[in-house]
């Protein structure tokens, strides 16, 4: 059985950047759900009830559970819950082990680094040809496609934690 690891962490002037970064992408990440819920039962008693609709919600939700995903990744991220094949991972020697941890995280940073580089083109390529989206709202772009070099930033710092977190246990042993 998995238990869920604690968020918070000893106190170095790393952990205390690490801890502060979770607090915040945890409140956002409850922030988001919470507004994406709500919008979405408006919407329903609206339609339900009154037979309208705000024309908006189709959008913002959109945009909410891409922040929510890349969040809840983020999050996960930093408390090791990401989906994994414990036992086979668990039948290496433990010096394997670390090693696996820290390549596997290595390879996940160079992918978020490459997200980072492609959506951060993307929003700026949104930006200076001023596109806005074929909505109600003529959201511009590049607003909620923020979301995605930030969520994958996110990923990328948990990812480095990580690192420092197995480098941290190996010199502890």
């Amino acid at each position: 059985m998995h238990t869920e690891k604690s968020v918070t962490r000893a106190t170095t002037p790393v952990d205390v950047f690490f801890n502060w970064l979770a607090a915040v992408v945890t409140f956002l990440a409850h922030s988001v759900l919470v507004v994406l819920v709500s919008l979405v039962v408006l919407e329903v008693f609206l339609r339900s009830v009154f037979g309208t609709s705000l024309g908006f919600v189709e959008e913002v939700t959109g945009y909410l559970v891409v922040a929510i995903t890349l969040f809840g990744a983020a999050l996960a991220v930093r408390s090791d819950s990401l989906f994994k094949v414990q036992v086979i991972f668990d039948a290496f020697p433990s010096s394997l082990r670390r090693i696996l941890r820290v390549l596997f995280a290595l390879i996940g940073l160079a992918i978020c680094l490459v997200f980072i580089c492609k959506t951060s083109l993307l929003v700026d390529s949104s930006f200076s040809r001023g596109k806005f989206a074929p909505t109600v709202l003529n959201t511009p772009l590049w607003i909620p496609q923020l979301i995605m070099p930030i969520g994958f930033s996110v990923i990328g710092l948990f990812l480095i934690e990580h690192i420092l977190n197995v480098f941290r246990h190996t010199e502890g042993s």
